[in-house]
Parts: structure tokens; sequence; C-alpha cells
């Protein structure tokens, strides 16, 4: 009798990458929301939980799209983890020309950083990592959001 042995050989990379190969986000586009009269979420939550190398895999071409959008407004990252660099920015492929880092100063807080940039209006996306959002402080995104006329994105890391 004959055996067979079957080695897994990362049967998860291929769909892996097929899904990083799709274009991610085409429901963020604000030039195809407007031509459709669909008003975007103000905010968005996006959970992440595995290895740090997968999560950022994961994150890149969320970012990429986001900082590749059309209009004269910046991306802004409100408090990113230490291992998000100007080098992994650089890397991902993003349009850093377009991207903001901001970092909490003092009593500051990530939440008062991103409802503040948010309410300014020079961002059209807010990204930050907050972890769980609470019903007053998604209410705070939401109203400073509604604002600044730009959209709110917290990533939580698991």
């Amino acid at each position: 009798m004959q055996q067979f042995i079957h080695a897994p050989e990362q049967a998860q990379l291929p769909l892996f990458e097929a899904f990083l190969a799709q274009p991610v986000l085409p429901g963020l586009k604000a030039s195809e929301l407007a031509r459709k009269n669909i008003q975007p979420e103000l905010f968005s939550e996006l959970t992440l939980r595995g290895a740090p190398g997968h999560c950022h895999s994961l994150l890149a071409p969320v970012l990429r799209e986001l900082s590749e959008e059309d209009q004269a407004r910046w991306l802004t990252l409100i408090a990113p983890p230490s291992s998000l660099t100007q080098a992994w920015l650089r890397d991902a492929g993003l349009n850093r020309e377009r991207i903001l880092l901001l970092q909490p100063r003092g009593n500051q807080s990530p939440l008062q950083l991103a409802c503040e940039a948010l309410r300014l209006g020079r961002s059209h996306t807010v990204v930050s990592w907050l972890g769980s959002v609470n019903a007053t402080a998604h209410q705070q995104l939401l109203r400073a959001a509604s604002a600044g006329n730009a959209q709110s994105l917290n990533i939580r890391l698991g």
C-alpha cells in the first residue's frame, strides 16, 4: 500500500496574497461616493489579531489606499504603534507626502488629539489606535468627524 504524505505548503499564504492583491476599501473613495450620492460612515473600526507582521501586511493596503486619496486633505495617523516607522510607511508604498503622523503631547490623550484632528477638517481620514472605544468616545469621534467633514478609523490590535 502506497502512503501519501501531505505536507502543508502554507495553504493560507496564497489566499492572503490574493486578498492583498485586491483593491481595498473601494467605498472610501470620496469621488465615487459623491457620484453615487452616498454618505460615508463617519466612524469605522478595524480589528487585527495575530502576529505583528501579518497585521502590518493587512494594514498596509488600507493605509496605502487612504494615502492615495485624490483630495487636497491629509491622511492623519494618531498615536500609531512604534513599529509603524517612516521606513515602514515607505516600504509599504504609502504616499508619505499626504500623511501626518501625530503623537499626543503633555496631558493630551490620543482620543483628544484624534477629535481635534477630525474637527479641524484638514484630514479626509484620521486613523487612530485607541483600543476599545466606549460609547462616549464613539460619540465624541462622530461629532468631531461630522464637524470636520472627515472620517475616523480606529485600528484595534488584538
